[in-house]
């Protein structure tokens, strides 16, 4: 049978009208809606060194001088000065290619209170610890950690601490790397052991930590290494760290 070539017009118009209508609904679905993220000014991991080298009595000063950094006056008053008044914070321990153990999940810290809470939680969680040293695989670990947390800040930025190289896993400069392209800036925070025994066998590493850490783990924007000599200092140290950190936030 043979269709009217008006009939067919009409078929075809007909067809064109439902394509239209259909790529228009599609057009109008909307993407995740950036309204359900909350504005940081700075969404920060923090990732401290669990691995063997770290006796208890060290694992216990890292999480106390946190803890005490956290609340000190200066840092919160510090992160309410900036543009929202907040930021975002997760607490990550760390230590060989298969032990990275979020502490404390993302957490929202813009007053006295909610750093306690951060605090208290940080300072009644277990602590899990490995032999090795993998700061590739931390690094690895971490950079998905800004994606789907609920917030939204222009700065990204994982901050390291610990007392060793990198010795298991794939090379820590590629991990950097890798990380710096996404747009996550690393701090470090390397820890350099005194006192160290003659059968260390990797006391001349961590004499040298710093340097290493410098050449590299840090990368990204206004990257940074703050040293720690001694862990009685460790909380200091952090303070320094952090509101170096902050003050980033009011640099254009």
């Amino acid at each position: 049978m043979k269709v009217p070539a008006m009939a067919r017009i009409g078929c075809m118009g007909m067809w064109n009208v439902l394509v239209s209508a259909t790529c228009l609904m599609a057009v109008a679905v909307p993407g995740p809606a950036r309204a359900d993220l909350l504005p940081v000014d700075l969404e920060l991991v923090l990732a401290v060194d669990v691995s063997g080298s770290i006796n208890t009595e060290h694992a216990y000063l890292q999480r106390s001088g946190y803890a005490r950094a956290l609340t000190d006056h200066r840092v919160v008053d510090a992160i309410r000065g900036g543009s929202f008044g907040r930021i975002a914070l997760t607490y990550v321990e760390w230590a060989d290619d298969t032990l990275q153990h979020t502490v404390v999940d993302w957490q929202v810290i813009d007053d006295p209170a909610s750093a306690k809470d951060f605090a208290r939680r940080l300072n009644g969680a277990p602590t899990v610890t490995e032999a090795r040293t993998s700061i590739s695989a931390l690094i690895d670990h971490c950079v998905p950690l800004f994606s789907n947390n609920g917030f939204e800040a222009t700065r990204h930025v994982i901050d390291i601490s610990g007392d060793g190289e990198n010795n298991v896993g794939r090379a820590v400069t590629l991990a950097r790397d890798e990380a710096v392209k996404t747009g996550v800036t690393i701090n470090g925070l390397p820890i350099l052991s005194e006192g160290l025994l003659p059968w260390d066998e990797d006391r001349d590493q961590r004499r040298n930590l710093d340097t290493y850490y410098r050449d590299s783990v840090i990368g990204g924007p206004g990257t940074f290494v703050v040293v720690v000599k001694d862990y009685s200092g460790f909380a200091d140290a952090i303070v320094a760290k952090l509101l170096k950190e902050i003050a980033e936030l009011s640099r254009p």
